[in-house]
């Protein structure tokens, strides 16, 4: 099991947010796209039962982790991890069908991913999405061209500039794909959960 510091900080923080925004009543079925180590989702899945999570990842050893996981936490409603490419079309994820999810989670993905991943992103979420479901994507961003505070301008400059302006990001791609933004909300250590809502069918 692989521990990200970072992860435990965050995941009741973007947790408080799930509750607030999804039907907890209800039987849903949710996609995690770039896991991690899976610590999120075996936090959000001992949380909330009714959700059936599908964790996924791109890298290989972040995979075996998300198992590793899953067998030191066991649920019935945690299927196992499967590979995923975020920045290949939808028909490449994995067998994964059209319409058959009602939440898509991304966390801490988009601000240190190519643009190819964060175009992957809202384009697959709005394939496989169900109408009306919802994309919550979470990590820091600029805000107008500004970035504060001395931290995330430290961050971003190490990222080489990757950090994505929250005006521009939304702009482009609340004009091109069917994800439209719905709410925002500020977290800790200067991040952004944002939700979208998928607003007509593929």
């Amino acid at each position: 099991m692989l521990s990200a510091a970072a992860a435990d900080r965050n995941k009741g923080h973007i947790l408080a947010v799930l509750r607030e925004s999804v039907n907890t009543g209800k039987p849903l079925q949710a996609l995690e796209i770039a896991s991690g180590t899976g610590q999120h989702v075996i936090h959000f899945a001992q949380a909330l039962r009714n959700i059936i999570w599908q964790p996924s990842e791109y890298d290989r050893q972040t995979l075996a982790s998300i198992e590793a996981y899953r067998a030191g936490y066991p649920m019935n409603n945690v299927k196992p991890a499967i590979h995923l490419d975020v920045s290949l079309p939808h028909q490449y994820w994995g067998g994964i069908q059209p319409e058959s999810f009602d939440l898509v989670v991304n966390i801490n993905m988009i601000h240190i991913s190519p643009m190819a991943c964060t175009e992957g992103l809202f384009r697959g979420a709005g394939a496989v999405l169900k109408p009306r479901g919802l994309l919550l994507t979470y990590g820091p961003y600029a805000v107008n061209g500004q970035i504060t505070p001395q931290s995330n301008v430290d961050f971003n400059y190490s990222l080489r500039q990757s950090l994505r302006d929250l005006s521009s990001f939304l702009h482009k791609y609340m004009s091109s794909h069917e994800c439209m933004l719905i709410k925002y909300v500020d977290m800790p250590a200067n991040n952004k959960c944002l939700l979208f809502r998928k607003e007509s069918v593929v």
